[in-house]
């Protein structure tokens, strides 16, 4: 109900009521109806404290200037000149979850800069990547030394992205840059899925689905894994499956648009992404988005990799081959692309653990169709690689499944007891079982901070080759090496020859050896001594550096 002050004269009745009092008084009750009175009241009262409706005539509303008459707090929102918009906090959220978002990114960052120290990280994939963001940095077209002399990596893979980085290479030239950069991706795309979830289901939802998706197995991996391009995905994918989530079918298209910068594959999750935005109105729209996906990306694999590529096609095709090579025939490609699929056992499991966090409510929401196109090329290669939990390639699963998941509990809130049954659910899964088994973990084991006197000792030896040397290392040292020296990988067939220095660990493990087991990598550096010119600049505790002429 609306406070009428006194001297209020409706319909040129004059009513006496004391300022501020109620306008269901009984004297208002017996000259109009109590239904009219009410809505009367709140049309014509509305309408005049909002600024939108003048006074009609006949009707004349004056309080004495003493009375000091506020509107009941229920009432504020109208009052002429109020902020119309959200509040700050539902704007920009509210500290935690910024405060959220900072721990995973130093936890990100601590994960990957600390496998780097301690000399985890790898030739395949940090060291590429810090040559094509160190070339992008120096003003040139991206190169790699390790995929071949002045290999043209847009040959490679289609990811223009990483130019992005290149500014803050310039102010700190080091593979810790990129990790850094990574750890900042990953952790901003926490912040639209909290905030989403918070607004439509308070604070405990939106902690459970902002942690749980965070410290996810899929990131955890791909954070352990050096560093990789689809960091810049994961953000643009969340901010547009929430928008597409929310209705905001043109925010969702601009946000997916830019995948088509990140990687080649990703085109056709932006063309999944077009379907879905038809399928909820706007068809236009959809369509639109979803060729542009597909024939981005058909641009890419077809045009624009073979013209950047010195094969002059597509260096990954053989992906789709079988795992014994070749295409087969007809009824071994139709094996392949339905009961292979889900064999062998492998991808059924990783099906499942990508599903596992949510309960698999994700299933209920038609978002985490989006997930389709990356599932499918990878349970459909040839690469056993791709079928596992390990590495970065379920990455970009995660932000769709866990939208996908909030999505569904959006649309169950009318039942508490089992959004809250769900949350626990995931919290379960997600920080008892499947935490300890994935790379964040190693956050809080000793070994992680232990110092290690060979990683020392590896550094001196290396401080001995000058920058802008040619240098063939072993993998877990080429990292150590691309922000000065032009690095190649020791005994990969594609590696520049005769490079300037060698330097090899001879005691990395076995499972841990790339490309060479002990045995060939033994004799080849026999040879190096013997027959290739090489001299022996140091031995020492499994250390080699070797130097030529």
């Amino acid at each position: 109900m609306f406070a009428i002050p006194s001297g209020v004269k409706v319909s040129g009745v004059a009513h006496s009521f004391p300022a501020g009092e109620v306008g269901s008084a009984a004297a208002i009750r017996r000259n109009l109806p109590t239904r009219l009175v009410a809505r009367s009241q709140e049309l014509v009262l509305a309408g005049i404290l909002k600024g939108r409706r003048k006074l009609p005539e006949g009707m004349v509303m004056h309080a004495p200037p003493d009375t000091g008459i506020t509107l009941p707090p229920q009432q504020r929102f109208f009052k002429k000149g109020a902020a119309t918009g959200p509040p700050r906090e539902s704007r920009f959220g509210p500290v935690w979850i910024w405060a959220m978002t900072g721990a995973l990114f130093f936890a990100y960052a601590a994960v990957s800069l600390r496998l780097h120290e301690r000399m985890l990280s790898n030739s395949y994939d940090l060291g590429i990547f810090e040559q094509v963001v160190r070339s992008y940095a120096h003003g040139h077209l991206p190169t790699s030394e390790l995929k071949g002399p002045d290999f043209p990596v847009l040959g490679d893979h289609f990811s223009p992205v990483l130019i992005l980085v290149a500014p803050f290479y310039r102010l700190w030239p080091a593979p810790a840059t990129l990790l850094v950069v990574q750890a900042g991706l990953i952790a901003a795309s926490v912040v639209p899925l909290a905030l989403w979830v918070y607004r439509k289901l308070g604070t405990l939802a939106a902690a459970v689905v902002g942690i749980c998706y965070g410290v996810s197995w899929g990131v955890a991996s791909a954070v352990g894994f050096d560093f990789h391009e689809v960091a810049f995905a994961v953000p643009l994918l969340v901010f547009s499956l929430v928008a597409l989530a929310r209705g905001r079918l043109s925010a969702a298209a601009y946000w997916a648009l830019p995948l088509l910068l990140v990687k080649e594959d990703l085109g056709l999750t932006v063309a999944a992404i077009g379907v879905l935005i038809a399928l909820r109105g706007n068809r236009r729209l959809g369509i639109i988005t979803g060729l542009s996906g597909l024939l981005g990306a058909l641009l890419v694999l077809f045009v624009i990799l073979p013209a950047f590529n010195p094969n002059g096609s597509f260096a990954y095709w053989f992906w789709l081959d079988s795992p014994g090579g070749g295409h087969g025939g007809p009824l071994d490609q139709l094996h392949k692309m339905t009961v292979g699929l889900v064999t062998p056992q492998a991808k059924v499991s990783t099906l499942v653990l990508v599903l596992a966090p949510t309960l698999f409510l994700a299933l209920r929401s038609p978002l985490v169709l989006i997930a389709l196109p990356t599932l499918l090329w990878r349970f459909a290669s040839g690469n056993a690689f791709h079928w596992g939990t390990g590495y970065h390639y379920s990455l970009v699963l995660m932000p769709i499944v866990f939208v996908a998941f909030a999505d569904a509990l959006v649309d169950r809130r009318a039942n508490p007891d089992s959004v809250r049954r769900y949350l626990v659910g995931c919290a379960a899964v997600s920080l008892l079982l499947l935490l300890p088994s994935f790379p964040l973990w190693q956050l809080v084991q000793p070994a992680t901070w232990r110092a290690d006197s060979r990683v020392a000792l590896a550094h001196r030896l290396m401080g001995r080759i000058p920058d802008g040397a040619t240098v063939q290392a072993s993998s877990q040292l080429v990292p150590q090496l691309t922000s000065r020296t032009s690095t190649s990988l020791y005994g990969w067939w594609q590696s520049r020859p005769n490079p300037q220095w060698i330097m090899v660990d001879t005691r990395v493990p076995q499972d841990r050896r790339w490309p060479l087991d002990f045995m060939k990598e033994k004799i080849m550096l026999d040879q190096a001594r013997t027959r290739g010119g090489y001299r022996t600049v140091a031995e020492q505790d499994g250390f080699v550096l070797l130097k030529r002429g």
